[in-house]
């Protein structure tokens, strides 16, 4: 029999063909899934989404922050740009942070974790003292600085209470104490609350509700029994309850939910308007700067409400790129937390994550009027350095995770560069071979002479 390139009798090569030429060709969208899905399970896809999320987050922040702070800067008699130099200077004092946060070994973070918890509580305590302390818009959360500058620590409170309490229930897992509820509880539950009622004085019920957020998620990350997170629970909504009904001021905000008019006495103000800017800005949006509600009609325009202005100049586009980026950034935390086998890394990248996702949730859905205003920033997006400076600092903490898994470590490492060190002994024109310093080389010079 003749021979053939294939090696197969001329009848198995036609049969193999006609099998081929049955064979339905693969759909466009399963090939597409396909390639998304393969680049969805890279090693370094939750490294690129944080990174690229902030980024892009912040930077539209800004661009928005600028557009919806030049009317009231213009009201108070400040420059135009007043507002967004400000927040420019955060945000680049944040970036330091956020640098210096990724690459800190996760060690250091556990270090920092009593001492940022210390502060966090004398700063609160030095709030309550006359003098010190200073209120905004009815709520004493304040310090001054001096001059311009303004320091709110309820928001390292946020950052203290993701360190502390990652930390203190990873020491409790190596000991293997959390099947004890009282250690599940104690002392995570007590210095949560003594946080909480500092806050509370205050009058500052959104970042309370953050809180208790981030306490419910280390709760859950931790693995607490359904009857022990439900009377947790229980008893947060009793004393949300209490503080509710004791101030007319929260009963208000809570009726004015799906408001569409101002209502007597314009109670529901600051909520109809948001969704006149929602509703007015189409699918496109009225254009960068044009906005109407910004004219002294919408309250904390460049703040609480910077949504609003977002939708109503950037259209439904923009808030859903702000909605798409958002997700992102929480997916690539899940994931980070999902894939780590450290226990105080799984606990600090949820309780982050926790602290990002639900900040924005109230903040977006008080805007749409899903819920009543908290007066809680969106994070990363709005006015504000208090709230910009420690968010950083944990988008840091995500970062370092997320390159510290072992194969966006090795992934990591091909991406150095590909130039290595001239060969020794070579000098002047007459030099070796150039070596290219590439993940294989590196591992076949690791190997021993006798392994294959």
């Amino acid at each position: 029999m003749s021979g053939s390139r294939t090696g197969r009798p001329p009848v198995q090569r036609a049969a193999s063909r006609t099998a081929a030429l049955r064979s339905p060709r693969e759909n466009p969208v399963q090939r597409l899934y396909g390639r998304a899905r393969k680049a969805w399970d890279r090693p370094l896809t939750a490294y690129y989404l944080i990174v690229g999320g902030t980024l892009l987050i912040m930077v539209l922040g800004l661009v928005m922050v600028y557009s919806a702070s030049q009317i009231t800067a213009l009201q108070l008699s400040l420059p135009g740009s007043y507002f967004f130099r400000k927040q420019f200077l955060a945000a680049v004092i944040g970036g330091v942070l956020l640098f210096v946060a990724s690459r800190m070994p996760v060690k250091l973070h556990r270090a920092l974790a009593y001492p940022i918890l210390a502060a966090a509580v004398f700063l609160m305590v030095l709030v309550q003292i006359p003098g010190i302390g200073m209120a905004v818009n009815g709520n004493q959360n304040w310090i001054s600085l001096g001059g311009s500058f303004q320091i709110q620590p309820s928001e390292f409170g946020k950052l203290a209470l993701v360190l502390w309490g990652a930390d203190l229930i990873a020491r409790k897992q190596e000991k293997r104490l959390l099947t004890q509820w009282k250690h599940m509880l104690v002392p995570l539950v007590p210095v949560t609350f003594l946080l909480l009622g500092l806050i509370m004085l205050g009058g500052d019920m959104g970042t309370t509700i953050i809180l208790t957020a981030i306490l419910f998620g280390l709760l859950w990350l931790a693995g607490a029994p359904t009857r022990l997170f439900s009377g947790v629970l229980s008893v947060a909504g009793v004393l949300a309850a209490l503080a509710i009904w004791s101030s007319p001021h929260r009963l208000n905000r809570l009726s004015c939910i799906a408001a569409t008019d101002p209502g007597p006495n314009d109670m529901c103000w600051q909520g109809a308007h948001g969704i006149y800017a929602l509703a007015s800005g189409g699918l496109f949006g009225s254009g960068l700067g044009a906005s109407v509600e910004k004219w002294g009609q919408l309250p904390e325009a460049h703040t609480d409400f910077i949504f609003a202005v977002t939708g109503e100049e950037l259209g439904l586009a923009g808030t859903l790129s702000v909605l798409a980026l958002f997700a992102a950034l929480g997916y690539a935390g899940i994931r980070v937390a999902g894939r780590t086998e450290d226990p105080f890394v799984r606990y600090a990248a949820g309780g982050v994550t926790t602290w990002i996702t639900a900040q924005a949730v109230i903040n977006i859905g008080a805007v749409l009027g899903l819920l009543p205003i908290a007066g809680v920033p969106l994070p990363l997006f709005s006015y504000g350095g208090s709230a910009l400076l420690p968010t950083m600092f944990a988008i840091g903490l995500l970062i370092a995770f997320a390159r510290d898994e072992p194969a966006a470590r090795a992934a990591l490492a091909m991406r150095q560069p590909r130039f290595g060190r001239k060969r020794a002994g070579g000098s002047g024109v007459e030099r070796g071979p150039r070596r290219w310093n590439t993940m294989r080389r590196r591992a076949s010079a690791a190997r021993s002479s006798g392994e294959r």
